[in-house]
């Protein structure tokens, strides 16, 4: 798909970083304390959100609630231990986005954006066994930023500039869509795209670095360090794949008997300690496992992946939570498929599977909201509604947004529908940067004959994708129909008010790209 090839291809020839490792020695100095001044966190905080602009659009950049959220509660541990540390200093803290989203890409892969953006393909989820082993390529991804290596390897070279580099990631993305490898080339091989792409690689210093900076915030955050051996071990396992493509990570920066050995002589004898939260982990790595590959044929495979597994009685080696995991997979590829009858089978299954492997809270949760949406497959709105009311206590944005979605579907009437409009907006409020939200929310209004809303909503999208001029659009519309005699006037002045504030913005932004004076017509990229 020319989509899922442009994240690849920005992976691997900017910041593609290696698996976590260890190194024996755990107070170093770190490089980071003497960036260079070229970049200043300001400047790289804009670079970063001006390669976003161009990433979040993607059909393969992922909102999935439910996924979205576990990574985050990984993330977000990451970052509180990062600041504990004195990794993230207040002015990182501050101006840096720290920010994780997902990709739609089976292949094995993280990576690190300047600004505080970490990408994380859904194949490498899929691949982990436990939080842990996910936590510890996130820490090391982190450490990427927090030691300002991006920085360090822009402000390197001389001969390159901010602006050439983006120049060369929106080439690489209108090539992409166009399905072009020749103009992707041509992208990267341009006088300054190609010097760009040889100055933006992480040297084996900073690889070492974040591999020991890596480890120390993943163990402030309370994650078992044998995640990251037990990450290295599944990754040497899976090398022969390498040739195939399918781990870039590994071909970036290959596993060595080194790295391997430093991360056991770390870990010492260590008592093992059971990775926690294992069936809630085994649910999403087969979410990712469905999620990463949208083809028919894919969701066929995994319709069956549960075939075989049928013995729950052992948990010994991770078994029934292999079992736990492969029937939600065929559940929610069913769902997919709109095979209902057997997403319900397969769905019972992984209920049954949990409760002879103990109660998890959390994974029990998890098949809620899988049986929540199947009943919004089915049309079937009260169901949903029905399965998700013992989390009626939560605010979370999951729950929001797949109330939302039922709502779309309650033939009952209007009053859900309003309510949950109403939650949103509530939501929204608060959370402003929110384009998903803002979706949801948009078609709400639209189906509750709110016109000026839904465009407002529609405009709001295009604001928190960092879309300006497709915003701006938006809600010139909407002032436009705000003229009519039933019009809402205090949402046309809500609208007016944005519209300002965003042309403000705009004009801000294009005065950083051109500071000796916009051409006429100028817009943003």
């Amino acid at each position: 798909m020319p989509s899922r090839f442009v994240v690849s291809t920005l992976a691997a020839v900017l910041w593609v970083t290696s698996p976590p490792g260890l190194q024996a020695q755990v107070n170093l100095p770190t490089l980071g304390d003497s960036v260079s001044q070229d970049l200043d966190v300001g400047a790289e905080r804009r670079f970063g959100d001006q390669i976003m602009r161009q990433i979040r659009p993607d059909p393969d950049f992922i909102d999935d609630p439910i996924l979205l959220e576990y990574v985050q509660n990984i993330w977000a541990p990451l970052v509180a231990a990062g600041v504990r540390l004195g990794n993230i200093s207040d002015e990182t803290r501050d101006r840096f986005a720290w920010e994780i989203f997902l990709v739609r890409d089976k292949s094995v892969n993280a990576f690190a954006l300047p600004g505080g953006f970490v990408g994380v393909h859904l194949g490498l989820i899929a691949m982990t066994v436990s939080r842990d082993e996910l936590a510890s390529v996130l820490g090391h991804e982190m450490s990427h930023v927090t030691q300002r290596h991006i920085a360090r390897r822009i402000a390197g070279d001389s001969r390159n500039n901010l602006l050439a580099t983006a120049a060369m990631i929106a080439g690489l993305i209108v090539a992409a869509r166009s399905g072009s490898i020749d103009g992707a080339n041509a992208a990267i091989v341009g006088s300054q795209a190609a010097a760009a792409a040889a100055s933006l690689s992480f040297s084996r210093d900073m690889e070492r670095e974040a591999d020991r900076v890596g480890f120390n915030v993943m163990s402030q955050a309370g994650f078992a360090p044998a995640g990251m051996l037990s990450m290295f071990e599944r990754m040497e396992q899976a090398y022969h794949l390498m040739d195939a493509g399918n781990y870039p990570y590994l071909r970036s920066h290959p596993l060595t008997s080194e790295r391997i050995g430093d991360a056991r002589t770390r870990l010492g004898t260590e008592a093992f300690v059971r990775p926690l939260g294992l069936a809630e982990h085994a649910l999403m790595a087969a979410r990712a496992r469905v999620l990463m590959d949208p083809r028919a044929e894919a969701w066929a495979q995994l319709q069956n992946l549960d075939a075989g597994v049928r013995d729950t009685s052992t948990k010994a080696g991770g078994k029934g939570f292999e079992q736990l995991g492969a029937r939600y997979a065929a559940a929610l590829a069913s769902i997919k498929m709109r095979d209902f009858g057997r997403a319900e089978n397969a769905l019972r299954s992984a209920e049954l599977t949990l409760d002879l492997l103990g109660e998890d809270a959390r994974a029990r949760r998890d098949l809620r909201y899988l049986r929540a949406e199947l009943a919004q497959a089915k049309g079937q709105a009260a169901d949903g509604f029905a399965a998700l009311a013992p989390l009626a206590g939560e605010r979370s944005r999951a729950l929001l947004l797949q109330r939302a979605q039922l709502a779309m579907v309650d033939s009952t009437g209007l009053a859900s529908a309003r309510q949950v409009a109403e939650d949103l907006q509530t939501y929204v409020s608060l959370v402003p940067h929110d384009a998903g939200a803002w979706a949801q929310l948009a078609q709400l209004w639209d189906r509750l004959q709110q016109p000026l809303r839904a465009v407002r909503a529609q405009g709001e999208v295009r604001a928190a994708m960092g879309d300006l001029n497709g915003a701006i659009d938006r809600l010139r519309s909407g002032l436009r129909q705000s003229g009519g005699r039933d019009a809402d006037q205090i949402e046309a002045a809500v609208i007016d008010s944005r519209l300002r504030a965003l042309t403000y913005e705009r004009r801000q932004l294009l005065a950083e790209l051109y500071p000796r004076g916009a051409p006429p017509g100028a817009e943003l990229p």
